[in-house]
């Protein structure tokens, strides 16, 4: 028997709807302290395109990997565990983990494929992409495959 997880409905014109003010505030927050010389405004974005990443990871079953910017805003969502763990759990249905590494050039058409998916994935999902926030794919994905909970056991 197979169950589909159903998706709540969301405004996808802007992810950051998708989390509790407080918590895209504080995420906000924490890229600026992470990041110093990045603007609210920017840190705003990033957050934004982390919360568009994760969703869209969800939604498909290929390797996807996050921009070096979306990367900082995953960073610093895992670090708030408890909203993290709320997230996942209404977006995902399970914790969403961070696998540094990115796929195999071979396999997955290396960072510049895992990108392309990645941006293709975001826009299905029905968001918008951040062209700026995604010149190329940073070193870590949360591809099945990949993960640490993966059935092939965190194998690259």
């Amino acid at each position: 028997m197979t169950i589909a997880l159903e998706h709540p409905r969301y405004n996808r014109t802007e992810p950051r709807t998708l989390l509790p003010s407080e918590v895209g505030q504080a995420l906000t927050a924490d890229v600026v302290k992470a990041h110093p010389g990045t603007s609210r405004v920017l840190a705003e974005r990033i957050i934004g395109q982390t919360v568009a990443f994760l969703i869209a990871g969800t939604m498909t079953d290929g390797p996807l990997s996050p921009s070096e910017h979306v990367d900082w805003g995953w960073h610093a969502f895992l670090l708030r565990t408890q909203a993290y763990q709320e997230f996942c759990d209404r977006y995902a249905g399970r914790f969403i983990h961070h696998h540094p590494g990115v796929p195999d050039a071979a396999e997955a058409g290396g960072p510049e494929g895992a990108r392309d998916r990645t941006v293709a994935a975001i826009r299905a999902a029905g968001f918008a992409v951040d062209k700026e926030m995604w010149p190329d794919a940073a070193d870590c994905t949360q591809c099945h495959a990949g993960c640490t909970d993966s059935p092939v056991g965190g194998k690259k």
